[in-house]
């Protein structure tokens, strides 16, 4: 097969995009203005289309819509054409979309991994009665302009530019917040440990968005990366970067966790599964139109890392991150540990077109190196069953999971395709009962307001969780930063009752969830919110799982070595 040193470019990207997947999904009819009843039935031809044609149909169709149509003076020209040609080019697959300008903007801005604003992770928080009070910033990210500016946990946001934020959902806060680089955001923010409400001018700024959102030390030897922000322009960098830094902490064991990563672009995808996978090893093959046609990209690490691996992925694991699980599997480099993936095998590139819109097509699909399809049947051509019931919402309890082909792993392992990326040991996310939802929604405003209070040493008799001090990032939590006492516990069971009127006895049902809850705000308030995550970590049952997997995926990696030796020493020179 064709070998290629430069085998894609930066925009190249798999990724799960869905755009407008609610729309319409029938092609575009040409309209007829004859009179209703009027039954003639219509000439057929076997004339092809013409572009002309096209043209002159959409023109016709218009025209009628705004002469006739109820609101046909209202028409929004920008949402008819994007959604006829969504609708087109869902006819074609499901991963193909139009970006309008806007749209493509924001695509780019992605792809960079950062965002336009001021940094800072927010909250709302809720009374008794269910009236929201004000939105707060519960952290704000290294070198950030709210960082900078001296923003803190709990602080209440007051106003943006001149317009109260009082009362409204975050959700809508973080839209005043966010905006061009270089514009102004006067905020009138209320501190919680004193009350006294200042002003503060934050610039924007460009904010970093990683892919890797967290790398620290799980357990002695054991080294956890966190790549869940998809495969951006800066993905293998941070890898690296993340992988210099745990080795030189003693890791020998890694825990590589793309759950939750919609894809991105392929060609850093492929950079991370070099970095593990010899020189020659197959990491993807791709097939375009041509038929016949293959373009097979290899490693090229004459010096590949030896860290015994295993990978966490679940159903929201898609595109790219399904290449360098496929790649990792079918070579028996790593251990894949979690759910099924998605099942997308498609490859799309933008192409720039007119008014700064941009057309994402499918131009490829791509194999695992054993040769596997991973692409989802979507003959259907129902975009909502595709990415639901077939896709992230699909039923779990069901046995079937379509599979159309078999083949095997370097070791001789049977592996499938058709249905994205089987994991070798599965392990369901731990769930709760909806009851117990129900009652865990109830208490996070008491846990966020008795979190504030702690932060603040207004509790009495816990002064020593007071939060005094600037966020300190890149830390690694011990068991011993806020740990949750009994007599803690017992301060918040009766501060939820007489603030909320939660009762008693449902805090005790969610005992845990509480506890993890307060010991994750202190966290976010003293270290920052990605560190936080350390605390829900440790009750990870997929994570824990596959820590205790490690023993095996060190054997699976050794018969791999074993296959893949066998096989070059097999192969002559010419070969």
């Amino acid at each position: 097969m064709k070998k290629n040193s430069a085998p894609f470019t930066v925009f190249l990207t798999v990724s799960l995009t869905v755009s407008s997947i609610f729309g319409q999904t029938g092609a575009l009819n040409k309209v007829n203005s004859r009179p209703l009843g009027d039954s003639k039935p219509e000439a057929k031809t076997s004339k092809p289309v013409a572009v002309e044609d096209i043209e002159s149909d959409v023109a016709e169709a218009l025209s009628i819509i705004e002469d006739n149509h109820v609101d046909g003076k209202k028409l929004d020209y920008n949402e008819v054409f994007k959604s006829t040609i969504d609708s087109m080019l869902h006819t074609l697959d499901p991963h193909s979309n139009y970006f309008d300008a806007k749209e493509f903007e924001q695509f780019r801005t992605d792809q960079s991994s950062r965002y336009f604003g001021i940094g800072a992770t927010i909250g709302d928080l809720t009374d008794a009665k269910g009236k929201i009070v004000a939105t707060f910033i519960k952290a704000t990210f290294d070198g950030a302009p709210a960082n900078r500016a001296g923003l803190r946990y709990g602080d209440k946001i007051v106003e943006v530019n001149g317009t109260s934020m009082l009362g409204k959902p975050f959700s809508e806060v973080r839209t005043f917040l966010r905006g061009p680089r270089g514009t102004l955001a006067k905020l009138v923010i209320e501190r919680y440990g004193t009350g006294k409400r200042e002003s503060v001018e934050i610039i924007r700024d460009a904010v970093s968005q990683p892919s890797i959102s967290e790398a620290y030390m799980l357990r002695p030897g054991v080294g956890y990366i966190n790549l869940s922000g998809g495969f951006n322009q800066t993905t293998y960098n941070e890898f690296k970067e993340a992988m210099t830094d745990l080795k030189s902490r003693g890791m020998k064991e890694l825990v590589l966790d793309i759950r939750n990563n919609g894809g991105g672009l392929v060609n850093q995808a492929y950079y991370i599964a070099n970095t593990f996978l010899s020189k020659g090893q197959t990491i993807f093959t791709q097939k375009g139109r041509v038929e016949g046609s293959a373009e097979s990209y290899p490693s090229t690490n004459v010096n590949p890392d030896d860290s015994t691996l295993v990978l966490l992925v679940n159903r929201n694991s898609a595109s790219a991150s399904e290449i360098l699980a496929g790649a990792l599997q079918d070579h028996d480099r790593a251990l894949i540990v979690g759910e099924n993936t998605f099942g997308k095998g498609l490859v799309q590139n933008p192409f720039q077109i007119d008014y700064g819109s941009m057309l994402l097509l499918t131009i490829a699909k791509y194999e695992t190196p054993s040769g596997r399809l991973i692409q989802r049947d979507y003959s259907d051509g129902n975009l909502y069953n595709y990415y639901t019931k077939g896709g992230t919402y699909r039923d779990e309890t069901s046995k079937e999971t379509p599979r159309t082909e078999e083949r095997k792993t370097d070791s001789g392992r049977l592996v499938y395709g058709g249905g994205g990326i089987r994991p070798d040991e599965e392990v369901k996310v731990k769930t709760i009962s909806d009851e117990s939802y129900r009652s865990q929604q109830k208490l996070l405003n008491p846990l966020l307001l008795f979190c504030f209070e702690l932060a603040y040493g207004k509790v009495p008799g816990f002064e020593s969780y007071k939060v005094d001090k600037p966020i300190k990032y890149d830390y690694d939590i011990t068991g011993k930063d806020f740990a949750v006492t009994d007599a803690l516990f017992q301060s918040f069971k009766r501060f939820a009752y007489e603030r909320y009127r939660v009762a008693p006895a449902v805090i005790d049902r969610e005992r845990e969830f509480c506890e993890r809850t307060i010991r994750s705000e202190l966290v976010t308030a003293a270290y920052g919110s990605t560190t936080s995550f350390q605390v829900f970590n440790e009750f990870d049952n997929q994570l824990l799982r596959a820590i205790e997997l490690m023993p095996r995926a060190k054997q699976l990696a050794l018969e791999g070595k074993r296959a893949n030796e066998k096989k070059q020493g097999s192969l002559t020179p010419d070969e």
